[in-house]
């Protein structure tokens, strides 16, 4: 228990339990550095069992934290937004799983997932899936996954149905994970951004009524599916077909 307000108090590293033991009023007595050392052995030693344990303690108490945050929870509105996004993190020595990156860098490649506050919030990180940094960016699996596991962290009644938005760049502009987003009976609102478009076909989106699914006449059929793509980026929808 000794890790948890130690991370909420700005600490990086186990060490920082020692901001709690200048405090001993406050938080009592506190854990050892062997003692918290050991605990964190046993928790990777168990595995996924653990981990199932850790991720399932931190969704009670998110739920129970949203159900008291009033107008300030990020579901007041009825709608909870889900950002998906991966980020390089530098490793300036030989770490687990560190890899050369695709920016020509060396560390780690992790899949992250955040629940958006408003404009006058930040993002709450409820996945992150651990990724060597030679992991692809736009890996289906990979994203299937880490919004799985956000999925799982959000309140029951926000797990499914178009009133959760999973947002993603280019990166999650793949089938797999469109189809996986759009699978009936789960029905979510979705936003996938789109690179594959021309430059010279852009210009005709503003004339594609690709909602509808109608190709103009000369506009080719490979122009069209990417406009297709970047106009129901832009509308989230709840169709059970993928986009394109």
């Amino acid at each position: 228990m000794d890790v948890a307000p130690a991370v909420a108090l700005g600490g990086d590293c186990l060490a920082d339990v020692a901001m709690l033991r200048c405090e001993p009023a406050v938080f009592g007595p506190v854990a050892s550095d062997p003692t918290v050392s050991r605990l964190i052995g046993t928790l990777a030693a168990s595995g996924e069992k653990a981990l199932r344990a850790v991720r399932s303690a931190r969704s009670e108490v998110r739920q129970r934290i949203w159900s008291v945050s009033g107008e300030n929870a990020p579901d007041t509105d009825g709608q909870v937004t889900v950002d998906l996004d991966d980020v390089l993190v530098t490793a300036h020595s030989d770490k687990e799983d560190a890899a050369a990156t695709w920016k020509k860098t060396y560390g780690h490649h992790p899949l992250t997932a955040f629940v958006g506050h408003g404009p006058g919030g930040t993002g709450e990180l409820v996945a992150a899936l651990l990724r060597p940094g030679n992991a692809g960016s736009n890996t289906a699996a990979d994203h299937i996954t880490t919004a799985h596991l956000a999925l799982a962290q959000l309140p029951k009644h926000c797990r499914r149905g178009r009133q959760t938005l999973i947002r993603t760049d280019s990166v999650g502009g793949t089938h797999d994970f469109v189809s996986w987003l759009a699978k009936q009976g789960r029905w979510l609102s979705y936003s996938v951004g789109t690179s594959d478009m021309p430059s010279q076909d852009r210009s005709a989106t503003s004339t594609v009524p690709a909602l509808l699914g109608i190709r103009p006449p000369g506009l080719r059929p490979t122009a069209f599916r990417s406009a297709t793509r970047l106009v129901s980026a832009a509308h989230p929808r709840t169709s059970t077909e993928p986009i394109g």
